[in-house]
């Protein structure tokens, strides 16, 4: 085992030692303080089951309701003149959606062309470039009580689409 494989071995268990001694030090009752955190974290989770769910139900109308086909095929002319396969559309549309979506698309697509294929490699870097925005916003902003998220939200879907076209690019010049 390497440097790197001893040190992502030891990393966490040296980290949480070292707040608990940090901790003792500075007389704070640490046993105390990660009990009351786990409950705290409990009832986080239970406040954002509503907003986990009502995410849920949206990705599945609009890919049940064929608006996403609809979409793909809309958009799939001006897609072969930029030499971009239309299909990672699923993925760049569902992948600021939900995360868990995202992911079994990225699988469908890495399963049905392979890992090593272009679609492959593009899947695997718009999937890590990424991220969730609007479950982030829904499930989050919500559990916190945040109601005026528009800025966040513009953020957010702006450097999703950054790490989308970045993602293209960098594939399409590094293995195409």
């Amino acid at each position: 085992m390497g440097l790197i494989g001893v040190i992502s071995l030891w990393i966490i268990p040296v980290i949480i030692g070292f707040i608990l001694i940090y901790g003792t030090i500075k007389k704070v009752p640490t046993y105390e303080t990660f009990v009351e955190g786990g409950k705290e974290g409990i009832s986080i989770s239970f406040s954002i089951i509503p907003y986990l769910v009502g995410m849920l139900v949206a990705i599945s109308v609009f890919r049940a309701s064929g608006a996403l086909e609809f979409l793909m095929n809309f958009m799939k002319p001006a897609l072969e003149v930029l030499n971009i396969p239309a299909e990672i559309v699923p993925l760049a549309f569902i992948r600021p959606i939900s995360g868990t979506a995202a992911l079994g698309l990225t699988s469908d697509i890495i399963a049905t062309y392979g890992p090593d294929s272009f679609i492959g490699m593009l899947a695997a870097t718009m999937q890590g470039s990424t991220d969730t925005t609007l479950y982030v916003l829904t499930v989050y902003f919500g559990a916190v009580g945040i109601r005026k998220m528009g800025d966040a939200l513009k953020v957010g879907l702006l450097a999703d689409l950054v790490g989308i076209i970045a993602a293209i690019v960098i594939v399409t010049i590094m293995f195409s």
